[in-house]
């Protein structure tokens, strides 16, 4: 990276700051979550090392601008999971993932100190809508605001899909879309509550509607007809078939 940005290197890269990558880091971001959903370990070797590609590039930036290097990106990082591994580096006795991850906040609180005055600060900005409803939550949790039994997140759940359909009653746009919101915030509780990744599960779910939909499509065609000359009734049943061949095939696996 210090050759390409090099006075002999590539225009491009020479060009770059970081603002101009910050969409290269979230691409690369989601292409490693994907190989990981995937489980293709050849291809999660490949796209690990172009997110890492995103940090040496941005650490090559700061060390052209007299800021910070790669090396003091790493040596950051070590005194930070040193500081918050005592158990680990230090004299501290903790036997459980819970107990860690308690002390992990207690002491990650402890060194921001007042510059995060809400215990829900520190959710980033531009995380994806789903993810921050995650986060937000979980910090709630961990000072108590939180429900005591699972039966009291379903009925929250139910309540806000009744006032869903009430607000559709309404056919007031405004009204329909702060319900849908909250009972979208109300689902990504729940799977907080069952300690799942919101996030996971509905890319899970999105996976799933796209093969079924491209076998409704192959099957179609197969036969020689379009998309928009099947009718419902045709379509559904070729959607059905493919789910009860995917559930069988799970169980096969089993």
């Amino acid at each position: 990276m210090k050759i390409l940005r090099g006075p002999k290197g590539c225009p491009w890269d020479k060009e770059q700051d970081h603002a101009s990558l910050k969409q290269y880091l979230i691409e690369e971001t989601y292409e490693v979550i994907d190989t990981i959903d995937d489980n293709d370990m050849s291809k999660l070797k490949e796209e690990l090392g172009d997110l890492l590609l995103q940090v040496v590039f941005h650490a090559q930036i700061a060390e052209d601008q007299n800021e910070f290097t790669i090396d003091d990106i790493i040596q950051t990082l070590i005194e930070k999971l040193t500081r918050r591994h005592p158990h680990v580096f230090g004299d501290k006795n903790l036997s459980s993932a819970e107990q860690v991850l308690k002390q992990w906040h207690k002491i990650k609180k402890a060194e921001h100190g007042t510059k995060r005055p809400s215990v829900i600060d520190g959710v980033p900005r531009k995380l994806p809508a789903l993810q921050k409803a995650h986060k937000l939550q979980k910090k709630a949790s961990r000072v108590g605001f939180d429900w005591d039994h699972i039966d009291k997140v379903l009925a929250k759940v139910d309540e806000e899909l009744q006032e869903v359909k009430e607000a559709i009653k309404t056919n007031d746009k405004k009204h329909i879309y702060d319900e849908l919101g909250d009972l979208l915030f109300s689902t990504a509780n729940l799977s907080r509550f069952l300690g799942l990744d919101p996030e996971g599960a509905l890319r899970g779910t999105i996976r799933k509607f796209t093969s079924r939909f491209q076998t409704i499509e192959k099957e179609l065609s197969r036969k020689g007809k379009k998309l928009e000359d099947a009718s419902l009734a045709e379509m559904d049943a070729i959607w059905n078939k493919a789910k009860k061949i995917k559930s069988k095939n799970e169980k096969g696996k089993r």
